[in-house]
């Protein structure tokens, strides 16, 4: 299909309706989540996960001010964005294949890739990256915060620990060695167990908060590292999805992922 602005994937108005009156029901409980921090801070960036939902539904979401989307499959992300407007800003935020880095690369409006968690992924996608490409490509290392074998990221980081760990190691690798990427944050995928636990504080949310803490006293000491990171000087996380962004959002996160909350439920895989 044309992706001509006269031409573009259109929902039902039933169906139109419907998710736009799920966004802003989610909008509202971001903001809300948001005014309960302690701090003053940016409003988090609302990711609306995509994944298995057809380009109508995206673009109904479009069509109510909504820019920032998510998926989890390189090939069906690349399918969506051919389709859809180019200001879309696409995020990755499905288990990162090495040799789906270049694929993602090569769509012109892939805005953050959210899952790297080696050096050779990293530095797949600052080679991959076209040579017209303006902006830096934003990365989130992943972390793993509950330490579940089915899971991909690197463990978490303690202020306790040297700084000889994996994590630091990347984080220094992409700001030095990969001037196509930009490092502006750690993201987590919480356990089930503590993502649905009815205790307001979320160990893995928590462990991730003083990762970044840890991380941040360590970059900020190595007057070595000469290339730009963070966002406004700090690195930003992203932590929670539907069922528990609203801790998430109480615990620090600045970017938040919901799928269902929006979309409606997926079909079975």
């Amino acid at each position: 299909m044309s992706s001509d602005a006269t031409n573009y994937p259109t929902a039902s108005p039933e169906r139109a309706e419907e998710l736009q009156t799920a966004l802003d029901e989610v909008r509202a409980r971001v903001r809300a989540a948001a005014e309960m921090r302690s701090e003053n801070s940016v409003e988090p960036r609302l990711v609306a996960v995509s994944k298995y939902k057809p380009a109508a539904d995206i673009m109904a979401c479009y069509q109510h001010g909504q820019r920032d989307f998510g998926e989890n499959y390189a090939a069906e992300l690349a399918e969506k964005a051919a389709v859809l407007p180019k200001d879309i800003r696409w995020h990755f935020i499905g288990g990162l294949q090495s040799n789906k880095c270049k694929p993602l690369a090569a769509i012109p409006n892939i805005y953050a890739v959210q899952t790297v968690d080696s050096a050779k992924k990293a530095t797949a996608l600052n080679k991959s990256l076209p040579a017209d490409r303006e902006a830096p490509l934003n990365i989130y290392i992943q972390v793993n915060t509950s330490a579940e074998d089915q899971k991909s990221g690197i463990l978490p980081l303690k202020k306790s620990e040297p700084a000889s760990t994996d994590l630091v190691d990347l984080a220094k690798l992409v700001i030095q060695d990969c001037p196509r990427l930009r490092l502006v944050g750690l993201m987590t995928i919480g356990s089930f167990e503590a993502s649905t636990s009815s205790d307001e504080e979320n160990p893995d949310f928590k462990s991730l908060v003083e990762t970044k803490e840890a991380l941040t006293e360590i970059l900020r000491s190595d007057s070595s590292l000469s290339g730009e990171w963070g966002v406004n000087g700090s690195l930003e996380l992203s932590m929670g999805m539907s069922a528990d962004f609203e801790v998430a959002i109480r615990a620090g996160s600045g970017s938040v992922r919901v799928g269902t909350g929006i979309f409606g439920s997926r079909p079975s895989t």
